[in-house]
């Protein structure tokens, strides 16, 4: 039986994963009864050869020269995981150049410049793949792609970084602040030493980047949309939403709004009732709402290494059948669809308030006056009275569009007594 021959840039958590699943005698024997080949790990390129390693590499040519794979005939996939976007970037192009196929799990270079490589793979008749860039083990970029063919997506949303999951499910469940929370997923390694791109909400933004071009065609930039982290989350406004019937979560959002574009990822308050309120830890979730068949929800884990690795697993055997049956070439994505951004004015939300006010009469009036001015009403408020003569106030408005948000912010940033200390948006139930 033909081998195919695969070429790994990196052996971190998720390059040891793929080895680890490769080298696995049952899992050798379902791959090559599936696709009618044999897949092998020629060459590994490492920082550190000498580097002890949590896999053997027995039989494996381990060096720091990516040429090693570049210029090797006998390579014809080539894993990148890596990570970064340099100098991920200009290997992936070289590698491209010289006719490889390319499976990544690079979120943020695949975010930042998918589509001119998936042109520089197609120019070159190999393949660029990329499944295990969004969402961990949840194959959701192929589903897209092969079974909303027919179907026209609204919208679609999701829990797509699981260190936040992790936290914010810890300051629920455990009833702890967001700073021992954020230290404890550091010391189990769903946190890295500095977690920015996790809490800020970069790593969901570039997740939700990719799934809006999979499912509206439309590539948009990281700078041309709302992005809100968990930083400022209290363990007041867990315990707020939670007896209001609402758990807190990191949600990425995109969807169609009078057929133009919004994409956002910004804390969310969502119905316990709602699926994705069950979505706790490390996991993920994305749900795609279609015109002909409605919701549907996608779950699984969306970190680890094993679960990563497996959806790299599913980009080389789809790639490994390409080359078997010559169709390499073809985009990964070939949707395409240029559509304008969403008017704020047109998006509408509810939203959940959290204010702090001097204790006095006529500090409530003063609020409700600038609700009035901007034309928003709120359907429920609750008031907490503080030992310093302050007062905290929680509120849930009505649907009120971001436009009408903005200008209640600036309305209170200008107020001498109102703070307005968090705005979460409330996820239809």
């Amino acid at each position: 039986m033909e081998t195919i021959k695969i070429g790994l840039i990196g052996l971190g958590t998720v390059g040891a994963g793929v080895l680890e699943i490769i080298s696995d005698p049952e899992n050798q024997a379902k791959i090559e009864n599936t696709i009618g080949r044999k897949l092998a790990v020629k060459t590994i390129v490492v920082h550190n050869p000498n580097k002890p390693r949590p896999v053997d590499t027995t039989g494996i040519n381990v060096t720091t020269d990516v040429d090693e794979i570049v210029k090797d005939p006998e390579i014809s996939i080539v894993v990148e995981v890596m990570g970064a976007i340099h100098p991920a970037n200009e290997i992936i192009e070289e590698l491209l150049q010289a006719g490889k196929n390319v499976v990544t799990a690079n979120k943020d270079l695949i975010a930042s410049n998918g589509p001119k490589l998936s042109a520089l793979a197609n120019a070159n008749g190999c393949d660029l793949m990329y499944e295990a860039s969004v969402a961990g083990g949840i194959p959701i970029l192929r589903t897209i792609t092969n079974s909303f063919t027919a179907d026209q997506i609204l919208e679609v949303k999701g829990i797509v970084n699981g260190t936040t999951n992790y936290i914010l499910t810890q300051m629920r469940e455990k009833q702890w602040s967001y700073d021992h929370a954020l230290k404890r997923a550091q010391e189990l390694g769903f946190a890295e030493a500095d977690p920015t791109n996790d809490v800020a909400g970069i790593d969901a933004a570039y997740k939700m980047i990719i799934l809006s071009l999979f499912a509206f065609g439309t590539q948009i930039k990281l700078s041309e949309f709302n992005v809100s982290g968990i930083e400022n989350i209290t363990d007041q406004d867990v315990k707020q939403a939670g007896q209001w019937g609402y758990v807190i979560k990191l949600m990425g959002v995109a969807k169609l709004v009078n057929e133009k574009l919004f994409v956002e990822v910004a804390p969310t308050l969502v119905a316990k009732s709602h699926p994705m309120a069950v979505v706790d830890n490390e996991n993920n979730a994305v749900m795609v709402t279609g015109a002909a068949v409605g919701d549907t929800l996608f779950y699984g884990p969306g970190a680890g290494g094993l679960p990563t690795a497996n959806s790299v697993l599913s980009d080389i055997t789809s790639e490994a059948k390409n080359i078997t049956l010559q169709t390499t070439g073809k985009s990964f994505n070939s949707y395409q669809h240029e559509r304008q951004l969403a008017d704020p004015a047109d998006v509408k939300y509810s939203y959940y308030l959290a204010m702090t006010m001097p204790d006095v009469s006529g500090q409530m009036l003063a609020f409700t006056t600038l609700m009035t001015k901007v034309g928003a009403s709120f359907e429920r408020i609750e008031q907490t009275n503080r030992e310093d003569k302050l007062a905290d106030v929680a509120v849930i408005t009505h649907a009120m569009t971001n436009q009408q948000l903005a200008e209640l912010k600036q309305l209170v940033a200008e107020s001498e007594t109102l703070k307005l200390d968090a705005a979460y948006k409330v996820l239809p139930s």
